[in-house]
């Protein structure tokens, strides 16, 4: 399905609403990920790699989060042991609904199982991958350690946990250069500055970032001994850990 061009927030609104992933946003979400978030291309193809390292015969891969599909086909195309399968999972209906229309349109030996459901309440077992792709900044806070050592002890021996993030900076000169390159970023892909502020002002309260030593110090806690960033733009990271 063709994605439309984001222009959610190009009118000024009375009021903006918090940021959910409804059926609108839905439509246009391949367009505002790509313009919103650098380096989003190359963590997803990165994803499909570590498929291709950590999958491991009749074990189970998760997308927590999934969206539109894009880390859940990634994978799928790179996972060579066919004894494996894929669980996608989204709360938002209108995601799960466009992500089986893309995963349909690409033939392949590994099945997929999407689920329509809060991540939260979604058991992980006999799981070699598990894939966060900007998901658990969107999980209240006080939720975050719980589903992190919950996928933890679904791991395999051996299996990973890829995580990707926007992360804050303890550092209030370093949070104001890097999230100028970040503004600059969406303004070289065409977004106004009205847009960027009524999005901002639309997520602010929906999505609450960590910082990469908030994200280090819950691997540890979960139980994992084996973690560190694998690729970062601006305050974008994806980060890879190892049971």
């Amino acid at each position: 399905m063709q994605s439309s061009q984001d222009n959610i927030y190009a009118t000024a609104l009375d009021k903006v609403a918090d940021f959910v992933f409804d059926d609108r946003v839905a439509g246009v979400f391949s367009d505002m990920i790509k313009r919103s978030v650098p380096g989003y291309a190359q963590i997803v193809a990165g994803i499909g790699d570590f498929a291709a390292q950590f999958a491991t015969p009749n074990s189970t891969l998760y997308d927590l989060g999934c969206s539109l599909g894009a880390s859940t086909l990634s994978m799928r195309r790179h996972i060579a042991e066919r004894s494996c399968n894929i669980v996608a999972v989204d709360n938002s209906q209108a995601m799960i609904e466009r992500c089986s229309e893309h995963l349909s349109a690409y033939v392949s030996d590994t099945p997929v199982e999407l689920v329509c459901a809060d991540i939260r309440d979604i058991e992980i077992n006999n799981a070699s991958l598990v894939v966060l792709n900007f998901t658990l900044q969107f999980l209240p806070p006080e939720d975050r350690d719980t589903l992190l050592k919950k996928i933890y002890q679904g791991l395999l021996p051996g299996g990973a946990l890829i995580l990707s993030e926007k992360l804050r900076f303890a550092d209030a000169v370093i949070q104001q250069v890097i999230d100028a390159q970040h503004l600059d970023f969406k303004r070289a892909n065409g977004y106004s500055e009205l847009e960027i502020s009524q999005k901002r002002s639309a997520i602010e309260n929906v999505m609450k970032t960590d910082t990469l030593e908030i994200h280090q110090q819950r691997f540890a806690q979960a139980g994992f001994q084996h973690h560190n960033v694998w690729f970062q733009c601006f305050n974008f990271a994806s980060m890879v850990a190892v049971k």
